[in-house]
């Protein structure tokens, strides 16, 4: 079958088009902190962008109602936001965290996410979680459209000691979205640099 974009309305027919076959696609699960208030949300439509500057790109859309997604309305009032890398460990708290609440409920109280304060001035990581970017707003992309991609600078990275060597190489096998479905990156394999 062959889909002409611009000839097609329906927003949710080019997302299902799309989210199932630009796979695996890699989960943000964002912590952001406003007046006090934990939100904490995963998105799917997320990748690096560039390592120098060190730089991902996320793209957040719109509750049912129109209004931007907690998320977003915190990165913009506060320009900071926490980015867990979700493994298998986490994959049914992050789900769970995907569901629609006030924006006066937390998240973290909600579905009883353990959060820690770890970097300086950004919002806390969950805890446990083996890799997390502190990152700061860069810019907002305008697509004129319903969804908006910002642009993230990463200030800070942590890896958890246990599974990063000297050389830098990490063995992470983190959740992926495939479609509606998640994946755990697990048959790797590596060939010789050509």
């Amino acid at each position: 079958m062959l889909f002409n974009i611009n000839s097609i309305t329906n927003s949710t027919k080019i997302y299902k088009l799309m989210s199932q076959t630009i796979i695996p696609r890699p989960i943000a699960w964002i912590v952001t902190k406003n007046k006090d208030i934990i939100n904490i949300a995963p998105f799917s439509y997320f990748t690096g962008l560039s390592s120098n500057p060190a730089t991902c790109i996320v793209s957040i859309g719109h509750k049912g109602d129109n209004s931007p997604k907690d998320t977003l309305k915190n990165i913009r009032d506060t320009k900071k936001c926490t980015i867990c890398m979700v493994d298998e460990n986490f994959l049914e708290a992050m789900h769970n965290s995907s569901k629609e609440l006030p924006s006066t409920i937390s998240e973290a109280e909600f579905f009883d996410i353990t959060t820690k304060d770890f970097f300086d001035d950004y919002p806390p990581i969950i805890d446990g979680v083996k890799v997390a970017y502190a990152c700061s707003l860069n810019q907002e992309v305008d697509i004129g459209g319903k969804t908006i991609p910002i642009i993230l600078n990463i200030e800070h990275i942590f890896v958890d000691d246990k599974i990063i060597d000297e050389n830098l190489n990490i063995d992470f096998k983190p959740i992926a979205r495939v479609g509606k479905a998640y994946a755990s990156l697990c048959n790797l394999k590596t060939l010789k640099r050509v």
